[in-house]
């Protein structure tokens, strides 16, 4: 990329002048940050523990979990950092970097929701041959292609934000975001990142008419369950699934399709930080909520964790 000798950094959205603020500001993020971190990794803990959650549900939600943690861990460590040493600064490379890996995680989501509904529905609408499509090596092999997919797909978006010449470096967003990067452009046309926005519009649209049409034909099958515990036990696995795509979709489409003109700079921050952050942190919440067996796993290693603890303080002389 040849623009890189005339750009060899950017600047990130300039901290408050105010030391309080600055520190109000990395309190914030810095909770945030672990909050997240601290829901995921229980998750993943409990599912790779627990041989009951050893099920193609939770081997998505595991996959889910780990996307949650890389997408936080791409902007926001970043910017904590930065605030509290106050540091705007982040190299060339290291904003490709941000916005491969975000948009590579992001994406991901939107494809592992869209398998998670899949599951869904074969579980439900089709429970006799549920272990028969969904065996173990299906579910790897939808979980490979998702990443790989994304990942493809976030290579296109990168390489079609940095092929266009920037003429300024100061980036309006406390990470590096496509839309912001785009307005830095000494041009106003960038072909290669258009056909990957209007690509990644058009998938991300048949997922999302995918994941409604297997939600009315579960609902269908759902109503059709004579007993009123079989329906609250698959409504149970189904509404946390819809209530995270629900959050996901809203979240995206009003950071991307606001009006980008009349949006002030500090609204556009907290809608960034809606669909960035507030998802990641809230996923493991909803699923744990709503999820009986989760619960039950993550009481089970927390009773194993204490009762350790007690047996090496009665053993320790």
């Amino acid at each position: 990329m040849d623009n890189q000798s005339s750009v060899s950094e950017f600047l990130l959205l300039e901290f408050s002048a105010t030391w309080e603020l600055q520190i109000l500001h990395f309190m914030l993020f810095l909770i945030l940050y672990f909050t997240t971190v601290a829901g995921n990794t229980l998750i993943i803990v409990a599912v790779v523990l627990d041989h009951r959650l050893h099920s193609p549900l939770y081997f998505f939600l595991l996959n889910l979990a780990i996307q949650d943690l890389g997408s936080v861990s791409v902007t926001v460590p970043k910017y904590v950092i930065g605030s509290i040493m106050n540091d705007r600064r982040i190299s060339y490379s290291g904003c490709v970097a941000q916005v491969l890996f975000f948009v590579f995680f992001t994406a991901s989501d939107v494809a592992l929701l869209t398998v998670m509904a899949y599951d869904r529905f074969i579980a439900i609408c089709n429970p006799l041959r549920y272990e028969r499509i969904m065996n173990r090596r299906a579910c790897i092999q939808m979980a490979v292609i998702a990443w790989l997919a994304t990942f493809l797909n976030a290579v296109l978006h990168t390489c079609g934000t940095f092929a266009t010449p920037f003429c300024s470096n100061i980036v309006n967003q406390f990470f590096c975001e496509i839309p912001q990067l785009l307005r830095l452009a000494c041009t106003d046309s960038y072909p290669i990142e258009m056909g990957a926005i209007l690509f990644s519009i058009m998938i991300w649209f048949g997922c999302f008419i995918f994941i409604i049409v297997t939600y009315v034909q579960i609902f269908t099958a759902v109503l059709k369950i004579p007993s009123s515990l079989g329906r609250k036990k698959a409504l149970t696995t189904c509404i946390p699934h819809l209530i995270v795509v629900s959050m996901f979709s809203l979240t995206v489409c009003l950071a991307y399709l606001r009006p980008s003109s009349s949006t002030s700079s500090s609204l556009e921050f907290l809608v960034t930080i809606m669909y960035s952050v507030f998802p990641p942190m809230l996923n493991p919440l909803i699923y744990s909520l709503r999820n009986k067996e989760i619960k039950l796993a993550l009481s089970r290693l927390l009773t194993l964790r204490s009762s350790s603890n007690n047996a090496f303080f009665f053993c320790t002389p």
